[in-house]
């Protein structure tokens, strides 16, 4: 099945996390660059606290973004990639601290596994941090497969506080 196109491209979703600095600064700026590599921002999700996964950091901060694009999946992760280098994203350890994490979590009902890219996004389904703020945006999306989001995710899930409402931060 292929992706569904929109007048304005293909409906994709966006993971945003960070945990250093001014964290909220990251993400605005993540979002507000997605406008210039051809990435169209339709809804935004409320920002969650939430604790990390992996060695001692500090709490992240999460959202989500519905976005549509004529990028293809491969050309929507290189650009999203950019987006971190862009808004000071540094090398570190994998699961540890960053200033910014920009993940495709969904494209269209797109089913990809590659050296690099996978999508759904691997851990989708196993993040309370990612589901939250999605099931947000639309609380009836579906995976690719056609199962509810929603069947993967319990009710306020320890560890996710809501932060900041939908556009506090995303203007």
């Amino acid at each position: 099945m292929s992706p569904p196109v929109l007048r304005d491209g293909t409906l994709a979703y966006v993971g945003l996390g960070s945990n250093l600095g001014d964290r909220e600064q990251y993400l605005r700026s993540a979002v507000e660059l997605m406008e210039g590599e051809g990435i169209r921002v339709v809804k935004t999700s409320s920002v969650y606290e939430t604790d990390p996964v992996g060695p001692a950091q500090p709490l992240f901060l999460n959202a989500a973004a519905q976005v549509t694009t004529d990028l293809s999946p491969a050309a929507l992760l290189d650009a999203l990639k950019s987006i971190e280098q862009c808004t000071g994203r540094s090398a570190g350890e994998r699961w540890g601290p960053r200033e910014i994490d920009v993940d495709l979590l969904l494209y269209g009902d797109e089913l990809t596994e590659s050296p690099g890219l996978t999508l759904p996004h691997p851990e989708l389904t196993r993040r309370a941090f990612v589901m939250v703020p999605l099931l947000e945006i639309d609380p009836d999306l579906e995976l690719p497969s056609g199962e509810p989001l929603s069947a993967f995710c319990e009710p306020n899930p320890d560890g996710v506080r809501l932060y900041r409402q939908p556009g506090s931060i995303f203007g």
